[in-house]
């Protein structure tokens, strides 16, 4: 199975559940997140405002932004530059995707990014992961190298491997729904 056949069975997959039962779904992962020593001690966590095909975020982004440090991406061309979200006043539709944003001055200390959720189209069980295709996350990941990275999915976007490439940023950990 090469990417664009693992892209395109799981958003088949994605399709079939039903938006509200994704949220039922994604609240399991999240408290796993939570629940990870990593995140409890971290101040600086990047999360990202999810779309719905993605492990909903938006619940997790309120409860925790008042006490921690909080960043979201922006889309910047090719590139994703990131924002403190403090609260749900500063979002706005992102241009390229319409995915919510914040607004507010640019976060450039990446050095304190202690933690990344990160979300994808498939992982495996060696923690590599497939995005949408572009290389905005691979090329983000890069530039944070000390930060804890954890994928997040449903059970079904976890397989036993999937297609890498050398330029591909495997994960820390992988967190799904009963794993």
């Amino acid at each position: 199975m090469d990417k664009t056949e693992c892209r395109k069975m799981v958003r088949a997959a994605k399709k079939a559940v039903p938006l509200e039962e994704k949220k039922q779904r994604s609240a399991q992962v999240m408290a796993r997140v939570e629940a990870l020593p990593q995140f409890q001690q971290a101040r600086t966590v990047l999360l990202y405002w999810s779309m719905d095909d993605e492990v909903f975020t938006h619940d997790f982004c309120n409860r925790w932004y008042s006490s921690k440090c909080m960043l979201l991406p922006c889309v910047d061309g090719d590139d994703l530059r990131l924002r403190q979200y403090t609260g749900p006043e500063c979002l706005q539709a992102g241009p390229q995707f319409g995915i919510g944003e914040p607004t507010g001055p640019e976060f450039t200390d990446l050095d304190r990014v202690e933690m990344i959720v990160v979300p994808g189209v498939a992982f495996d069980r060696q923690n590599n992961r497939i995005g949408r295709g572009r290389g905005f996350y691979d090329r983000l990941l890069k530039s944070t190298p000390n930060a804890y990275k954890v994928g997040v999915a449903f059970n079904f976007q976890l397989f036993d491997t999937i297609p890498v490439e050398p330029f591909d940023v495997p994960m820390d950990f992988v967190v799904v729904e009963d794993k």
